[in-house]
């Protein structure tokens, strides 16, 4: 696992989220502070509109702030074009959704393969077809995503999201579309890969056995940490 100064993963410092609506400027966040270090399992916890997949998306790279910085894996993403950051977030992040974002038009060992091969990655379908034995879906290696539960998607989208053994891992809110038992199966699997590879997990949830189960809450409101313990 690389070493990162102070053992910090991810930071965040004055970071500020505005966007313009019909009704004029909104203040999605507001001068958020937070330091995430390797390995740590944080759940990010707020109602809806809290800011929470904004805060998220942010640290991942996957948005630019309006204010504000954001380090990565070592990396200050303000300083970093599209291209750059997209070269942080392929070497050391990984992602799954509530929505999973599964491509339709592949199987799900099709799924799995693609970062590895994108990746130039030797001997990706022996690794894929390893990953998905993980999420028990040895079965289902040739069906498309239509053709599977959410559950089994999820757990698609969950051994996608370990392929490339990433340093940390972001989840947005990954059983929001599940039942309650198929929730917590997944919540098993997750935390069990996570230990396994020792990744970094930062969640954002309601659901709170999912929330118990991080060593520590970060709690937003209106764009705001009010809370951390």
């Amino acid at each position: 696992m690389p070493e990162y100064p102070n053992g910090i993963i991810v930071s965040a410092a004055q970071l500020s989220k505005r966007v313009d609506t019909a009704e004029g400027a909104l203040d999605i966040l507001s001068g958020v502070n937070l330091e995430i270090k390797t390995g740590e399992r944080v759940a990010i916890i707020g109602v809806s509109g809290s800011g929470k997949s904004t805060l998220l998306g942010l640290l991942a790279g996957l948005d630019s702030p309006t204010q504000g910085e954001v380090t990565l894996a070592g990396e200050r993403l303000d300083k970093l074009d599209e291209d750059g950051r997209a070269r942080v977030r392929a070497g050391q992040v990984g992602f799954v959704f509530q929505s999973f974002q599964l491509l339709p038009g592949l199987t799900a060992l099709e799924n799995v393969m693609l970062p590895l091969e994108l990746a130039g990655f030797a001997g990706p379908e022996r690794d894929a077809r390893e990953l998905l034995a993980r999420v028990g879906l040895s079965e289902r290696l040739s069906h498309y995503p239509r053709q599977l539960s959410g559950g089994e998607q999820q757990r698609v989208a969950i051994a996608r999201a370990f392929a490339m053994k990433p340093a940390i891992l972001f989840a947005d809110e990954l059983t929001g579309n599940l039942d309650s038992t198929t929730g917590a199966r997944v919540i098993d699997l997750l935390f069990d890969l996570n230990q396994e590879h020792r990744t970094t997990l930062v969640l954002v949830t309601h659901d709170e056995s999912l929330a118990s189960r991080c060593e520590r809450h970060i709690y937003l409101d209106a764009g705001r940490i009010v809370d951390h313990r």
